[in-house]
């Protein structure tokens, strides 16, 4: 078996070289060319601008590179990066380069900004410059025109930030399988062998009991492994990560961007589609408002929405006032998630009521980011009964915006639920990953019973779900704040920097 080291690239730059470095020369896929056209229209730039734009078709590799794209050639008046552009956070010759999947709008991606904006915003002292580059998942041009105007301005700095290898700390924040050397195609993380940086850090979470041996050997070529919550702590040694390495490092949520007092409600029946049940029969039969359940998640069958079905159509029917809305995305499959919720109800054990269907209705558009605290505005509960998360975004954002949490009392959320913030979902059992890369794993077989009594509970009483709901946005502010989390990023690479010294 081939060792570690001799599976990284060989073209390797040489230390006293700046970031970013172009490794290889392989051309860009089909994609990039369109995606750079599309942008230069919208953004009305010159011919000029565009052909400028295709000499991105050399560098790290064949994946896209939108990030090198969008930041790099279509800003207005870009300007090249320079090696020691002043950074505001610091003058130290110190680097942290931050490599995450910045647009793609998916977990990894909205953790990487929730740590690149508290660092920027509340870093008390100064230790080192912050740089970006776009690592790992695909691009979402979506994604990214929905992000607020002060975080794209935040990007364009970042990424015009440029650093020395040998003053430089790598975070690579992504699933282990993108790291150097990568497993699919991607920038590498780090840009460059191992030894010639600082420091390199991997950031990564899982969402089963365990670590498969490739990752934990990846891991393991990591000088630290930033993990969210101490059940990964526990599941990462106990599969034979290094226990030196492992660190808690937990997520931030944006406490003043999430707060329920700031927005008016998102108007749900322009963007809802309704799959089953009748809004006017619950609307003629019920004076008060609908009782709305909101749950987020991309549509694979780790999220639990078979459970989540089940319990709700078992439950109510469609005089009871209530709704149930779905936003998702597509997970290694098509969008058409109305068909597949009449097939699963079809197949299923699930009787019809004599009363009709509840309602239930799919959100497949895109939800901008800074449209998404008033759909969380728009809904009295959030529900989530996911077999394994690695944290647990969408839980984080409901209760900071103070909504009552319904959430599966395993994996990643274990770490902020709690009787008195939420109403934490019991499993029944563990159960066996039956496919994909992870199959033989366990993670938690969420219980449809239970789930059924607390989505009848909280429905029954408001009030007392408000006051949980008050709390859980108390307990983000307290423990998750960006302030309090810069704190403990800040604190962990300054102890770096001082054994490093």
């Amino acid at each position: 078996m081939e060792s570690d080291e001799s599976q990284r690239p060989t073209n390797q730059p040489q230390q006293n070289q700046a970031l970013p470095l172009t490794l290889t020369k392989k051309p860009l896929l089909l994609y990039s060319s369109i995606l750079v056209l599309f942008l230069a229209i919208s953004f009305g730039f010159t011919k000029t601008n565009y052909y400028k734009a295709q000499r991105l078709k050399y560098s790290f590799s064949s994946h896209p590179i939108f990030l090198q794209t969008l930041l790099g050639y279509l800003h207005p008046n870009p300007k090249p990066r320079q090696t020691h552009t002043p950074n505001p956070i610091s003058h130290s010759p110190s680097c942290v380069l931050w490599m995450a999947p910045f647009l793609s709008g998916g977990g990894y991606s909205s953790e990487s900004w929730s740590y690149i904006l508290a660092l920027h915003e509340h870093m008390k002292t100064p230790l080192f410059k912050l740089a970006i580059e776009h690592h790992g998942d695909q691009e979402s041009l979506e994604f990214w025109e929905g992000l607020p105007q002060h975080v794209k301005n935040l990007a364009f700095e970042l990424y015009r930030t440029k650093c020395r290898m040998n003053e430089t700390i790598v975070v690579c924040h992504s699933e282990p399988g993108a790291w150097n050397p990568p497993l699919f195609e991607t920038l590498p993380c780090p840009p460059g062998a191992y030894r010639n940086f600082k420091s390199v850090i991997g950031r990564t979470m899982f969402e089963t009991d365990r670590v498969n041996v490739d990752h934990v050997k990846r891991c393991n070529q990591m000088d630290y492994v930033w993990v969210p919550t101490e059940f990964h702590v526990s599941t990462f040694i106990e599969s034979g990560v290094d226990p030196s390495k492992v660190v808690k490092i937990i997520q931030p949520v944006d406490v003043k961007f999430f707060d329920a007092l700031k927005y008016k409600p998102l108007d749900l029946s322009s963007i809802g589609k309704l799959v089953l049940g009748s809004s006017s029969t619950t609307q003629n039969l019920n004076s008060k408002k609908e009782f709305i359940f909101l749950s987020i998640f991309k549509w694979e069958y780790r999220k639990g929405w078979d459970v989540l079905l089940k319990s709700y159509f078992k439950e109510f029917s469609g005089v009871d006032g209530v709704a149930l809305y779905l936003l998702s995305n597509p997970y290694h499959s098509d969008r058409d998630f109305g068909n597949k919720i009449v097939e699963f109800v079809e197949n299923s054990d699930i009787e019809k009521p004599v009363d009709g269907w509840a309602p239930v209705y799919v959100i497949d558009t895109h939800i901008a980011q800074i449209d998404l605290p008033r759909l969380y505005k728009a809904a009295n509960a959030f529900v989530l009964p996911s077999r394994g998360e690695g944290w647990g975004r969408p839980l984080v954002e409901a209760m900071a915006m103070s909504l009552p949490v319904i959430a599966t009392n395993w994996s990643g959320p274990t770490e902020y639920l709690t009787e008195e913030n939420s109403y934490p979902l019991p499993a029944d059992r563990m159960s066996e990953v039956t496919e994909g890369p992870f199959r033989g794993h366990l993670w938690a077989e969420p219980s449809v019973d239970k789930l059924r009594v607390l989505l009848r509970h909280v429905m029954n009483n408001v009030e007392e779900a408000k006051v949980k709901g008050r709390q859980a946005r108390e307990d983000m502010i307290r423990r998750f704040s960006p302030e309090i989390v810069a704190e403990i990023v800040t604190d962990h690479i300054r102890k770096m920097l001082q054994k490093m010294s």
